[in-house]
């Protein structure tokens, strides 16, 4: 129970249902509180808060569970690493993957729970081939995005109560329960980062160097403040006089250079993806049609799913627009999540 209205929802539904619910809140924040007051959402004291009043409403049990080391660890820690190399991570998938689908999990197990329920948009069904994840009914509040890590193992021990429901039914559903969170606003930020400033977050943690930032041919064209300070597709902010619009097409680590280039520039058509991850525990053995989206508020498109040697090759039937690596990329068929995998790289 993150103290929001998904959640509180899910809680009641299933008591509603017949089953014996218990509300389980993690706490993340670290020790040092003082350098963490930012910590918001699902994250901070005020959803503990939150949650309880919900609990008590329903006349559950509520425990709150310590996995903030393995949050700082799994999640922070490698978010500005993963800054450091040049890459874009998205925490969001990372919490999914290793704090609420498997150390909080672990823990619900310790509690005797049979399943553990969560507040997502997404569906889960089980047929003799296995369990399947598919798209939440509601396509503008769909999370089966941040959920390609789901395994067999997982889902067979997981329950989403709102996947069939619209944001506006549970909203209403949360009213007419009487739910005191019934009309809290939606978190959108990074919990753990501040007012979602996310340049002053990683700067705490990586020293910012300036460097040259140059075009495809690596003509000088001016001066960045520290790779970690941008990210790829931006425009704003480069402090750069050209004739025509210039966005950052990808950073030279190596060199500490800011590559930068024309709109067009940004666009391709293949991208190679890691760290690969399948729903249903098999990878495909031949090229496969698929849709697949490179982050979660891109649209989703048509292309050609190839594995070689542990490594997915996607070759898109319309251009992408800033491909970025260290971001996700998730396959589907359908309404159906075949899995995905961290990007790599723009294949050229």
């Amino acid at each position: 129970m993150s103290g929001g209205v998904d959640s509180s929802l899910a809680a009641a539904l299933l008591k509603e249902a017949g089953y014996e619910v218990i509300g389980v809140t993690m706490q993340l924040w670290p020790r040092q509180t003082l350098e963490w007051d930012g910590f918001s959402g699902c994250c901070g004291l005020e959803a503990i808060v939150e949650a309880e009043r919900v609990a008590y409403e329903l006349g559950i049990p509520h425990h709150v569970i310590n996995l903030r080391d393995i949050f700082a660890q799994r999640v922070i820690a490698n978010f500005y690493q993963e800054y450091s190399q040049g890459r874009t991570p998205n925490p969001c998938i990372r919490c999914n993957q290793y704090i609420k689908f498997d150390a909080l999990l672990q823990r619900a197990k310790g509690l005797d729970a049979h399943f553990l329920a969560t507040g997502h948009y997404a569906r889960i069904e089980h047929s003799p081939n296995g369990y399947s994840l598919l798209k939440a009914i509601d396509t503008t509040k769909d999370q089966s995005y941040f959920l390609y890590t789901l395994g067999q193992k997982q889902l067979q021990h997981l329950l989403f109560p709102l996947g069939n429901l619209s944001k506006v039914e549970v909203r209403r559903l949360a009213a007419e329960q009487g739910l005191p969170t019934a009309n809290r606003q939606d978190s959108q930020d990074i919990c753990f980062i501040p007012d979602n400033d996310y340049r002053s977050f990683i700067a705490k943690y990586i020293p910012t160097k300036a460097g040259d930032i140059v075009d495809t041919e690596g003509k000088v064209l001016g001066r960045h403040t520290g790779l970690a300070q941008y990210t790829v597709g931006q425009r704003q902010g480069l402090g750069l006089a050209s004739n025509e619009r210039l966005y950052v097409l990808r950073f030279d680590v190596t060199n500490n250079r800011l590559v930068v280039g024309t709109e067009d520039q940004l666009l391709n058509n293949r991208l190679s993806a890691t760290n690969l991850s399948w729903v249903s525990g098999k990878a495909p053995r031949e090229p496969i049609n698929i849709t697949a989206k490179i982050r979660y508020k891109s649209p989703e498109t048509a292309a050609e799913l190839s594995i070689r040697d542990g490594r997915a090759e996607v070759q898109f039937v319309k251009p992408q627009r800033a491909i970025t690596p260290g971001q996700a990329v998730v396959f589907y068929q359908g309404d159906a999540v075949l899995g995905g995998g961290t990007i790599e790289n723009r294949v050229d």
